[in-house]
């Protein structure tokens, strides 16, 4: 266990003991791991989580049964089977799942605490698709437990996937989407009622049934704020956040109407253009007119419901917090910078597992200023050992003609 013992972790569940507020992830790739740095929520140890080899579950239970808290936000899957990639193929039947979820009971009786669950439904390829639905069908008495909200989201769903039908079958909420579940479901653990207002960029955009998600947008955004225990309000209502859509259509366009927002409200952008990628065109825009330290947040890294999800939750819970605020915006700009030029990059020159000469890509960060900050690139590195996904530690530094710039904390 990388030298970590039961006794270390449960010392480690004591140390916690102040923190309010649990989340167990779904795995360790940097969306799901990432609000572990976010100094809001209590989370395992790193070394529980281990990368495509799935998480220490029997360290993973005695870090949960030792650490109180109000609220629990965690994932099945990770308790269940180790993580989402282990999810669609462990030979492991469905009593056992069941079974490896009753700590999540035991730590609401012994610790009085709120459940907020999500369960994947898995996608097409999975192998253990059926005893993955056996298992959330067996969960549905659970809702009806006093604080116990449960969801499923489905994942990665094609052309005539049957997820978006079975997970309308299960008889709690469900809706598209995975890598970002964590995260909405803290937005509603710290931050329920947030009102959002929601603009698209073109209107015929709600209508649009986008890659991996089976089912019209405007579906997939209610979705995602009924799972956030958000309040859908009119721009005229004075929302808390304006949750703004942009599906790639026209960047100048959708720069005009950020102009015509920004001044008024805090703006979340959801950057739907391309799948895993954002519209450099927008960014463009975004960076060149001084727009982009300015949102309240913004998300490009993966499906429609992974982005529109992240910018939700990270616009909702850093709205009062600028330099929180600030730090997702650097690690935003950086899964944009890695889809647009690092994972091109290193793909075309290194095999996978990638070797330690990949992180040369980190020479190709360029400049970024954050409201008088500089983004700086300090570190690099694959978790996964693949292309797919980088760590990036970054750091601030302010820039000061008079002092000539002095470091922020890294993260």
């Amino acid at each position: 266990m990388r030298g970590l013992s039961l006794l270390g972790l449960f010392l480690w569940g004591l140390g916690l003991a102040q923190a309010s507020i649990l989340y167990l992830p779904l795995d360790d790739r940097p969306p799901n791991w990432g609000p572990c740095a976010w100094e809001r929520v209590a989370c395992p140890p790193r070394e529980v989580y281990r990368g495509p080899e799935g998480a220490d579950l029997a360290a993973l239970r005695a870090w949960l049964l030792a650490s109180p808290g109000e609220k629990l936000v965690a994932s099945l899957d990770a308790l269940a089977y180790g993580g989402l990639l282990q999810s669609r193929h462990l030979a492991l039947p469905a009593e056992d799942a069941l079974a490896r979820l009753g700590p999540l009971l035991s730590w609401k009786v012994r610790y009085g605490g709120e459940l907020l669950l999500f369960g994947v439904v898995p996608r097409w390829d999975a192998t253990q698709r059926q005893r993955n639905l056996a298992v959330l069908e067996a969960l549905a008495s659970w809702p009806g437990l006093p604080g116990v909200y449960l969801e499923a989201v489905w994942d990665d769903a094609l052309r005539n996937s049957p997820a978006p039908r079975e997970a309308r079958a299960l008889p709690y909420p469900s809706r598209p989407g995975a890598d970002e579940a964590g995260q909405v479901l803290l937005l509603r653990a710290l931050r329920p009622g947030l009102k959002v207002a929601v603009v698209y960029e073109d209107e015929a955009l709600a209508e649009r049934v986008t890659p991996y998600e089976g089912i019209p947008l405007r579906d997939t955004v209610m979705g995602l704020l009924q799972s956030a225990l958000a309040q859908r309000v009119s721009l005229e209502e004075g929302p808390d956040l304006v949750l703004y859509v942009y599906g790639g259509r026209n960047p100048r366009k959708a720069t005009h109407d950020l102009l015509r927002l920004m001044p008024r409200f805090p703006v979340a952008l959801a950057d739907l253009s391309r799948v895993n990628r954002g519209d450099p065109g927008l960014m463009a825009y975004l960076v060149g007119l001084g727009l982009y330290p300015r949102l309240a947040s913004y998300a490009s890294w993966g499906t429609p419901a992974n982005n529109l999800g992240s910018a939700l939750a990270q616009g909702g819970l850093f709205l009062k917090d600028p330099e929180g605020r600030l730090r997702r915006l650097a690690e935003a700009y950086f899964a944009y910078w890695w889809g647009e030029v690092g994972r091109p990059w290193v793909r075309a020159r290194f095999p996978e597992p990638l070797p330690v000469e990949a992180q040369e890509v980190a020479a190709l960060w360029p400049y970024l200023e954050l409201e008088g900050y500089r983004v700086d690139l300090e570190g690099l590195r694959f978790p996964w050992e693949r292309s797919f996904e980088a760590e990036a530690r970054l750091g601030l530094t302010t820039l000061s003609l008079e002092f000539g710039g002095r470091a922020r904390p890294t993260w």
